[in-house]
């Protein structure tokens, strides 16, 4: 066993094209550190419907050259497959650490394969490579990002020619791809032969962001902006700029590129501690809003201003935040569909039925939301927003962050703010209140044995409210194919049970509607559904044994 663990990794070092990963695993080959070595060849870092996502470092379980050069041979095969041999494929990429390797890897071997490769021209936000994909005609799409994972990772993100993500089956096939890949040396990748592509495709992205706001409206709004040590900033700005809204102030600390991500625990700003820096600048320069951005800008957080909250600040909820812009889209005369992930809040059917819009619920995910026929708008409540479907068939943090400045914008000439409108459609259709109860663990069977467990003893009551339905997601639905999920339906509430696609993480999604009597009756069905939350979340821990 342990020899055969040692040839494995000598197999695996003699054609690592990386000097830092070679090194790294001749290390451990030397020091017999056996654990370690067993960790990295434990099996093969899976390729799924995201991607692939894990720790940088040597061997198959890792982020690698080896690995990514693996992944972009599987996916030149499926490509030829398809028929799709001559076609182009554009490649994007963020700052993380080996992003640019494995951009340039990856069109090398395409390029090798017989397809046609183009690259951005430097590390860009993830939208505008699924923007470039339809915009260029591509075959397929590849973004080397890990998100807002920690910084020792990172990722790869395949867009088939319809600029939306990959589902099933095409992930399976892909997979199968990867797997037959033989010796890295059979696989062939020039020195050139792809294209680098200038700012042109950058230039119509940003044009396009134009047609998210209303001509003529309200550009009013002051703005925060931090980019979490990410790439958003330069596009962000520039979309700022065109659109006429005052140049956001920007979170010094924060504002270039930096994959350590030295000023945040988890670059994410849904993390504790992550807007500090952003709260801190806006208690300075008395900002409207404070808007933040996930390392690839594909997300976008909102804070506003709310002297009962601690520091004056206030994060919106991603829930909250779909729902304002649902609203704003209708108050424009929006038509077509509105679509979100069934773990985002009930609101959205709401809005959408009270102004005769088509209304879907989807799997978790933009791959799902992205192909609802006829969308107009979709949301989910981990920060993603899909503003302009026909342009980035995707969440987008650049788009989504010009759409509630303009709102703010609206509001604020009308002497009201974002808080106001919520109000007004908690008073309209009920106070719609969610949380999550999120467990991060170092060992994955923590997750498996507590849905085993909740799915063998399923709760009957939550916070004394009676649970009227057990689903198991793992079945499917009439409206879903098949997830490892739960959802239960309580009276006046809902609970979604998921482990999290991207991260080693178990995530319950929460919702409660609490009705609203009048104006007057605000606080108290504010503080009743904080009360059944967290009451939810101490009796869910208890049923799923965490």
């Amino acid at each position: 066993m342990q020899q055969d663990l040692i040839t494995q990794a000598r197999t695996w070092l003699a054609e690592d094209p990386d000097p830092e990963t070679r090194a790294e695993l001749a290390g451990l080959i030397d020091a017999g550190d056996l654990p370690a070595l067993a960790d990295r060849f434990a099996g093969t870092l899976q390729f799924g419907t995201a991607g692939l996502r894990g720790e940088i470092g040597a061997g198959p379980m890792r982020m690698n050259r080896s690995v990514v050069i693996r992944a972009a041979a599987g996916l030149a095969a499926y490509l030829k497959a398809q028929g799709e041999g001559g076609g182009l494929v554009v490649i994007g990429y963020d700052a993380r650490y080996k992003s640019a390797d494995f951009a340039r890897d990856t069109a090398a071997v395409m390029t090798g394969a017989g397809l046609r490769a183009a690259v951005l021209p430097r590390p860009l936000p993830t939208p505008v490579l699924a923007y470039a994909v339809r915009h260029l005609g591509a075959v397929a799409g590849v973004e080397v990002t890990a998100s807002h994972n920690p910084p020792r990772d990172n990722g790869y993100k395949v867009y088939l020619g319809d600029g939306s993500q990959i589902v099933p089956p095409a992930d399976v096939e892909i997979a199968a791809a990867i797997a037959a890949v033989g010796p890295l040396d059979g696989v062939p990748r020039p020195e050139g032969g792809w294209e680098i592509l200038g700012d042109e495709v950058l230039a119509a992205y940003l044009a396009r962001t134009d047609a998210v706001l209303s001509p003529g409206s309200p550009r009013t709004a002051r703005t925060v902006h931090t980019a979490l040590h990410g790439v958003g900033t330069s596009v962000l700005t520039a979309a700022f700029a065109r659109a006429g809204f005052p140049a956001p102030v920007l979170v010094a600390e924060q504002a270039d590129p930096d994959p350590a991500f030295p000023t945040v625990a988890f670059p994410n700003p849904e993390e504790p501690g992550a807007m500090d820096l952003a709260f801190a600048t806006a208690r300075r320069t008395d900002p409207d809003i404070v808007i933040a951005n996930d390392p690839d800008a594909d997300r976008c957080a909102v804070a506003v201003p709310d002297p009962s909250a601690e520091g004056g600040w206030r994060m919106l909820r991603g829930d909250e935040v779909g729902a304002l812009l649902a609203a704003h889209l209708v108050d424009r005369g929006a038509s077509g569909v509105f679509a979100e992930s069934i773990v985002s809040s009930s609101l959205l059917g709401r809005i959408a039925e009270k102004a005769g819009l088509g209304y879907e619920e989807t799997l978790t995910g933009f791959k799902w939301i992205a192909r609802v026929e006829g969308l107009r708008y979709g949301y989910e409540e981990a920060l993603g927003y899909c503003v302009d479907p026909e342009g980035v068939r995707d969440k987008d943090g650049i788009t989504a962050a010009l759409l509630i400045t303009e709102l703010a914008s609206v509001l604020k000439e009308q002497g009201r703010t974002l808080l106001d409108l919520l109000d007004d459609l908690a008073l309209e259709h009920g106070l719609h209140a969610t949380d999550q109860l999120s467990v991060r663990v170092e060992d994955l069977t923590v997750i498996a044995n507590a849905m085993r467990r909740l799915r063998e003893t399923p709760p009957t009551a939550l916070a004394g409210l009676p649970v009227t339905s057990a689903e198991d997601l793992s079945q499917g639905t009439d409206a879903l194919p098949p997830t490892d999920g739960l959802r239960y339906q309580l009276t006046g509430a809902r609970v979604i049970v998921r482990p999290s696609g991207t991260e080693p993480k178990l995530k319950c999604y929460l919702e409660v509607v609490v009705p609203v009597p009048g104006r007057d009756g605000l606080p108290e069905a504010h503080a009743k559904g904080a009360e059944l939350l967290a009451a939810i979340k101490r009796d869910l821990a208890a049923a799923a044994g965490i």
